[in-house]
């Protein structure tokens, strides 16, 4: 597996990676030695490949073609790394995430099968000219694939089109609801598999345990990255405080300091980081950022949610889960105390939010998960 140091990425695939293991495979994880404990704890040997992407402060450019150019660089640099490590132990499969280009160049450079393991939502008939038509257009874009193009030709890749080179391999497994795909029936299932969020069942439930006079449960959580937002959680404890029958969980990251927060009531418990899915499988409701991990999350536990998006593909995550019928969109601009309390109590009266989510929650879990994924890679293997 070769993969990026976001931890948004990283996890998507460790259910998938314990599973090999436990299966007898051998499975190396080339990745920056910063998330090497999540690595090694699923029983992945790690290559360390350091990587030039800007994980450890978010410090992310706002110009798409930018952003484009910062995972190319990392790519250009992680080449050779991952040759060092794989040209004299070649991967009988690579397996790789999205955004690390560099393991396509290498798989291909030595002849062997690849298969991406996408965290997100893939590209579906008509994306070309839909979404990426228009940022070929945009300042850059031309550089930028000019630099590509260059790098392509001398990598020993043997897909040499810039377009082709990023865009799906032979073999895709989407590690997402299909729920969540946009134009879902537009995606070639030649190419791609659906397996839905990919997790440790046996461990759903481990780290955490729901208050024995806690009628029902709210988690709240903006993820990994975008989490420097203390007004917003104080808005939350004035939302949420004391709301008669509801023991609520605030994560707000490595950012803030609780004591931003001022007092904080009763019935909130507030934490750094929590074991979001073991939460998720006992909660009766969600506020999230709507980052693809939490929704794949959020729909697996069926929970209804109130999406708070901060950045990235989140805004289209947010508008998705209110077309399916289970989540209300706010803005943080909007997020004020009254708006988050009355959409948390509108969604969990709701009877068909109810039965919705109920319905995409059995839907997700029969896409198979973490045990269709290493089925399908063993075909590969095979």
């Amino acid at each position: 597996m070769v993969g990026i140091p976001a931890v948004s990425h990283v996890l998507p695939s460790l259910a998938v990676i314990r599973e090999l293991v436990a299966r007898g495979h051998r499975v190396t994880y080339a990745n920056d030695p910063a998330v090497a404990d999540l690595i090694t704890g699923v029983g992945a040997e790690l290559v360390p490949v350091p990587s030039s992407l800007p994980v450890a402060d978010n410090n992310w450019p706002e110009d798409p073609v930018e952003v484009m150019g910062v995972f190319f660089d990392d790519a250009v640099q992680a080449l050779p790394v991952l040759r060092a490590a794989y040209d004299r132990d070649p991967a009988d499969l690579y397996l790789y995430d999205i955004g690390a280009y560099a393991a396509r160049a290498l798989a291909e450079s030595q002849g062997r099968p690849l298969m991406q393991l996408s965290p997100t939502f893939v590209a579906w008939d008509g994306y070309d000219q839909e979404v990426a038509a228009h940022i070929r257009r945009l300042p850059g874009a031309d550089a930028y694939h000019a630099r590509f193009a260059e790098w392509l030709a001398g990598c020993g890749a043997t897909t040499t089109d810039v377009d082709a080179f990023c865009g799906p391999p032979a073999r895709s497994l989407a590690l997402i609801p299909r729920a969540m795909q946009p134009h879902a029936d537009r995606v070639d299932t030649d190419t791609v598999t659906f397996v839905g969020p990919c997790f440790d069942r046996e461990r759903a439930a481990d780290g955490w345990a729901r208050p024995a006079d806690a009628e029902k449960v709210l988690l709240i959580s903006l993820g990994s990255a975008f989490t420097r937002q203390p007004e917003f959680y104080r808005r939350c404890l004035a939302a949420y405080g004391d709301l008669p029958g509801w023991h609520v969980v605030l994560q707000i990251g490595k950012y803030v300091d609780p004591r931003e927060l001022g007092d904080i009531p009763s019935n909130i418990e507030v934490h750094a980081w929590v074991p979001q899915r073991a939460i998720l499988e006992q909660a009766d409701a969600f506020v999230t950022h709507a980052g693809m991990g939490g929704c794949g999350e959020g729909l697996t536990a069926g929970v209804p949610m109130i999406a708070v998006p901060q950045a990235a593909d989140q805004f289209m995550n947010a508008d998705r889960l209110v077309e399916l019928g289970v989540a209300r969109r706010i803005d943080t601009a909007d997020a004020t105390a009254d708006a988050l309390r009355t959409a948390l109590e509108e969604l969990t009266r709701d009877g068909e939010v109810a039965r919705t989510s109920a319905r995409l929650r059995a839907e997700a879990r029969s896409e198979g998960g973490t045990g269709r994924a290493a089925d399908l890679v063993e075909q590969i293997l095979a």
